[in-house]
């Protein structure tokens, strides 16, 4: 499909409606985000373990209201694959910008994510960004190898580390893009166990070809059964996890 024909495959009231929702967002986002911030100020003293657990509980607070207002109620399944006292490595595919808030604070243990430098630069958002996440500039190799060791302090905390392998967001029209290599190799390094996480209908509330379009859709996030490392190399376990995400999105009809 080419990228006009996908720019357009909106009816015309469809695409004016998006984006006086997406405006109607924008404004909530703000004044949301300035209240919550209150909230969040702990963080700046707080240590870790314990500042990932308090942006977790707020942000958590902060979306179920935003995602409420904006038409696009979030259900949550498969938690009991997180077994207590056990951390893990989370893999989630990724289709749209809404992947990034829904991620970290519905997650049922705290977090870290990895997530791009640059977008600490935006004011308020920029700090509650920052401190619910690993931070790394990919086009400078230095910051990648001190990302790869920070995700491996988080682990030792007891904290899960969020990872979305495609990179970026799949633009591709196959359920998933091909996935690098680190979150696997961290795996493997670390011995931590791997669970699967499937974000679903993000790319129809916020779809990664248009520009200011959102649209009400109910959100899930899926937990599938966590993949074991042990006696599994850094491509044998990419390849595993892979597939499984891929067979169940297929099977969910590659939303």
């Amino acid at each position: 499909m080419s990228t006009h024909s996908k720019k357009n495959r909106y009816p015309f009231y469809i695409q004016v409606f998006a984006r006086i929702w997406a405006a109607w967002a924008l404004v909530l986002f703000i004044s949301t985000m300035l209240i919550a911030m209150v909230f969040y100020l702990p963080c700046f003293f707080l240590q870790e373990p314990l500042k990932a657990r308090w942006h977790r509980r707020v942000s958590r607070g902060w979306m179920r209201v935003f995602l409420f207002l904006i038409g696009c109620p979030f259900k949550v399944k498969g938690e009991s694959q997180f077994q207590k006292g056990q951390n893990y490595i989370v893999v989630c595919n990724h289709n749209s910008l809404m992947d990034v808030p829904v991620s970290t604070p519905f997650m049922p243990q705290a977090n870290k994510t990895i997530a791009k430098k640059s977008f600490t630069r935006v004011p308020v958002f920029g700090w509650i960004y920052s401190f619910g996440s690993v931070l790394v500039d990919r086009n400078n190799d230095e910051s990648r190898r001190k990302s790869y060791e920070a995700m491996k302090q988080v682990l030792q905390t007891g904290l899960d580390m969020v990872i979305y392998p495609e990179g970026t967001r799949n633009k591709t029209g196959n359920p998933l893009k091909s996935f690098y290599d680190g979150a696997f190799k961290l795996s493997v390094d670390t011995g931590k166990p791997i669970i699967p996480a499937i974000l679903l209908y993000t790319g129809k509330v916020l779809p990664a070809d248009q520009f200011f379009f959102l649209l009400p859709h109910h959100l899930e996030m899926h937990f599938l059964p966590p993949v074991q490392s042990a006696n599994n190399d850094a491509k044998a376990l990419k390849e595993q996890v892979f597939q499984q995400m891929w067979q169940y999105l297929e099977s969910q009809g590659n939303q």
